[in-house]
């Protein structure tokens, strides 16, 4: 890609980011394109609607966790605390714009479905929730573990826990992966 096509991809990323971030669903491509200073004709070219510059701007973010992951050499609960923990940083930084990005498909569905801002945030929490499982003596739960971690730490519900119950995010990690373990276990079949 030519390096004036990747600035103003770049720019229409970071538009629609902020704009989401400030206005919600409530902006339109043309608002995008005025911010990233690019035609509205060029923000088309690059993308399709608003949604998908957020999808974009999503997967951006589940790349930087995803590299995170990767480079931990802890394990077991250790790795998914700190991965979860790294993910709470993310959202609140960046999580703002990350609200807005919503589909009418359910979470596993998408991921399924190959929806690459799901599939890259799901390569980072692969081996976490693995090694945890199995160090709590739980079977792996396969792509459901994924589904009980995205529900707990959607950025919404980390807005939620830091806004209106007050927690910190170094808070938060500990407690959710707590949670989510007691999900998984309640989740297994009966024996």
């Amino acid at each position: 890609m030519r390096s004036d096509t990747e600035r103003n991809r770049a720019r229409i990323i970071k538009a629609a980011s902020r704009l989401a971030a400030k206005h919600g669903n409530a902006i339109r491509m043309q608002d995008v394109a005025e911010k990233a200073e690019v035609s509205t004709a060029t923000a088309y070219r690059h993308f399709g609607s608003v949604d998908d510059a957020l999808a974009e701007f999503r997967f951006g973010v589940g790349e930087t966790l995803r590299e995170f992951s990767i480079a931990r050499d802890e394990h077991g609960l250790d790795l998914l605390e700190v991965v979860s923990a790294r993910w709470i940083e993310l959202v609140m930084k960046h999580g703002r714009a990350m609200v807005h990005t919503r589909s009418d498909e359910g979470y596993l569905k998408r991921l399924r479905s190959g929806a690459t801002y799901l599939t890259v945030q799901a390569d980072a929490l692969e081996r976490p929730i693995r090694e945890a499982v199995a160090e709590a003596g739980i079977d792996d739960p396969g792509d459901l573990g994924l589904f009980f971690w995205n529900a707990l730490f959607d950025p919404r519900e980390i807005f939620d826990l830091h806004q209106t119950v007050g927690l910190t995010a170094d808070e938060m990690a500990p407690r959710l992966v707590r949670t989510l373990l007691g999900a998984l276990r309640g989740w297994a079949p009966a024996t």
